[in-house]
């Protein structure tokens, strides 16, 4: 789709107006709504990528006026970015860098930093020294897709200038850094003037097999000439068609959902075999373009010519992982899947042998796992220690199949090369961060809540996220699941389910599959309470009572046992057996016999899982303000007991209410009990009668 001007002077006034008043001048102001209006487009920069700038003033402690540059901050999004993500840079000590010959990148960094009239702001961009030497008032940096067709060509330099005669200065690739924006500078220069001969303004520049800047007096113009500039890209690449090379597939392939979990197994054993964290979640796309790409009989070739630019290539590496069709049976296809994850970890360890030898040594080796996987008749795979990392890699992924598709439309992809790929995969820069990042407890976890719009449900799921792990909220009702789900993280995700129809059942559990890639920890929730004497108890309200308070749970677990094994990762399964299941009351003989054979069955699971990894424990809670102890139910117990209802919820040995909160502790303190199996973990505050004995 064209990118479209979205700039709005009305809009632009109101964010003037916002930032004011919290102190933020016009010009970072406007630089902030202009960012932000970039960064809203995927077709022009995506997930941290692009850079933007304002050269404007501030005031000192004395009262002085500074000259900097507000330049994008490492960390921020343009996205979502805000004044803060652009530090204010002493603008004169940057410029005066201009007559070093060379600057290493960490001494680059340093004068950055210490240049920061906030020295408690992010780093600047590493290419702030870029934006720094050219002399206009804004700047705008991003990595067009239509301008990385045009980009990435053996003949780069003259298509561009055939699109844009001396509208644009043209920087063969440098890597960015000191050496590229000493580049950029230069090409501007020359640029300018042929510009100023041709009676021409010049309004951007062209980094070949990089992206494009554009740059103007007001942050409107700036942003204008970028949409102007990707627009002639854009209408030169609508006077060609692509040339698909479809490649026949025998046979249908297999749902993802069957697919994705073997893969996520495979990877496991190759993690754990290289040292690496054993667990990643997948993002599977199946859009026009990754289709296009993964069924096109050009794949491994296309696959073997790199990212679409550089800076890709720190989340997907320089190649996807090229997979068979998946469309065989599932065995012969998870065997093959595993030699060419094989022949990809091999050719990874030679380029990065064979590189290492190139720069004289001394690069600390990443792990050799693939971030894209490439599926034909499935589509484009990304990996990520999280959902929301997976989703970013796919993203990627996409843009990189619409740039080769586009390139190749044109004439050839052709990206950077090896030597340039490594130099930014290993870039020393990144390599000091290496050990730095932790993940959070329970990280690359796919746990799956049912029951989750309830009270102990939707606390466990956002405690589960809480740690690190992403959710799945299964309930009766789509709208309250994914309302939970929504305060559980970006990529959580809520389904309506009926719990009590196991094909309703193996379809969530498929999609849950499809979602994250695979499954981890179930959290068996859900239940409800029939009341009644059992020798007046009617059949149909004692087997209601067992198809929630049991079958449902056997159907949730068989389903997730079947992805366990698939994976063959182990699992976790964690039920909600309550107190009813150990000290039965009066009157609710269908809700605690049927509780009490969900904890045989959690014995059972303990028993014959305890083989493949799977771990079954389960909570024993009591007297938790939900859907099955409600206001009203409170109300009559109190009442009957004669006492208040904060002495009857309080009534145990600790004399405190327990809360939904407390349960949902309970459960994410069972699943990192890694060597706990076939265990009940009481969650009552204190009741004698109710202890596992």
């Amino acid at each position: 789709m064209p990118s479209q001007n979205r700039w709005s002077q009305a809009d632009a006034e109101a964010a003037v107006a916002r930032y004011g008043a919290a102190g933020i001048s016009q010009d970072l102001a406007l630089r902030t709504y202009s960012a932000r209006l970039l960064g809203a487009d995927p077709d022009l920069v995506l997930h941290g990528g692009g850079n933007t700038s304002v050269k404007t003033t501030v005031t000192g402690l004395l009262g002085e006026t500074i000259p900097v540059l507000c330049v994008k901050g490492s960390g921020w999004d343009l996205a979502t970015i805000e004044p803060p993500g652009h530090p204010a840079v002493r603008l004169e000590p940057l410029q005066a860098l201009r007559v070093l010959e060379r600057l290493s990148d960490e001494d680059m960094v340093a004068a950055q930093r210490c240049n920061l009239i906030d020295p408690a702001a992010p780093n600047p961009s590493v290419e702030a020294l870029l934006h720094a030497f050219l002399p206009h008032k804004f700047v705008d940096h991003t990595h067009s897709i239509a301008l990385l067709a045009l980009a990435d060509q053996p003949e780069a330099a003259a298509l561009c200038r055939e699109v844009y005669g001396d509208r644009v200065a043209l920087v063969p690739y440098v890597m960015p850094g000191f050496a590229l924006a000493l580049a950029a500078a230069e090409a501007y220069e020359a640029a300018e003037q042929r510009a100023r001969a041709a009676g021409v303004e010049l309004e951007g520049m062209v980094l070949l097999q990089h992206g494009l800047f554009s740059f103007g007096s007001t942050a409107e113009q700036s942003y204008g000439r970028m949409l102007a500039l990707v627009g002639a890209a854009e209408q030169r690449l609508a006077r060609v068609s692509a040339r698909s090379q479809p490649r026949p597939l025998s046979e249908p392939p297999i749902p993802a959902a069957a697919v994705l979990p073997v893969l996520r197994g495979l990877l496991s054993r190759a993690a754990e075999a290289e040292a690496a964290p054993r667990r990643w979640l997948l993002d599977l796309r199946t859009s026009e373009p990754a289709l296009a790409v993964v069924n096109d009989q050009r794949l491994a070739t296309w696959a073997s010519r790199g990212v679409a630019t550089p800076d890709h290539v720190i989340r997907t590496k320089a190649q996807p992982l090229v997979l068979p069709p998946a469309s065989t049976d599932l065995a012969s296809w998870s065997a093959a899947a595993a030699t060419a994850l094989e022949g990809f970890i091999a050719a990874y360890k030679a380029y990065l042998a064979r590189q290492n030898a190139r720069v004289g040594g001394g690069r600390t080796p990443l792990d050799p796992l693939p971030r894209v996987l490439a599926l034909p008749g499935l589509g484009l795979v990304g990996l990520g220690r999280s959902a929301q990392e997976a989703a970013v890699t796919a993203d990627i992924a996409e843009a990189w199949a619409r740039t080769l598709l586009a390139a190749e439309a044109l004439g050839r992809f052709q990206p950077v090369g090896e030597d340039d790929t490594f130099e930014m995969e290993y870039w020393s820069l990144e390599q000091a961060k290496l050990g730095k990042a932790r993940d959070l407890p329970l990280a690359r976890q796919v746990v799956l809540v049912t029951g989750g719009a309830g009270a102990i449900g939707a606390a466990t799921a956002r405690a589960f996220a809480q740690r690190g792990a992403d959710v799945a909220v299964l309930d009766r009702l789509a709208e309250p699941a994914q309302a939970v789900a929504a305060s559980c993280g970006r990529r959580a995700l809520g389904l309506a389910c009926d719990l009590t129809d196991p094909q309703a059942v193996r379809q969530a559990l498929s999609a849950v599959a499809a979602h994250f890639g695979g499954l981890d920890i179930v959290v068996s929730n859900a239940g409800a309470a029939w009341s009644g004497a059992i020798a007046e108890l009617s059949d149909a309200d004692l087997r209601a009572s067992f198809e929630l308070n049991f079958f449902a749970h056997q159907s949730v677990a068989q389903a997730a046992m079947a992805l366990f094994r698939a994976q063959g990762l182990g699992g976790q399964l964690l039920f909600n057996v309550s107190k009813q299941a150990l000290n039965p009351g009066p009157g609710f003989g269908a809700y605690g016999i049927a509780k009490a054979a969900l904890l045989a069955l959690m014995r059972q699971y303990a028993l014959e899982g305890g083989g493949e990894g799977v771990r079954a424990n389960a909570i024993n809670a009591d007297r938790i303000r939900s859907g099955l102890l409600d206001q009203g139910m409170i109300q009559k117990r109190s009442a009957a007991r004669g006492v208040s209802e904060e002495a009857y919820m309080a009534g145990n040995l600790l004399g405190e209410e327990v809360r939904a909160s407390d349960v949902a502790e309970a459960f994410v303190a069972l699943a990192q009990l890694e060597r706990t199996t076939g265990a009940v973990l009481t969650v009552d505050g204190g009741n004698v009668a109710a202890m596992v004995r």
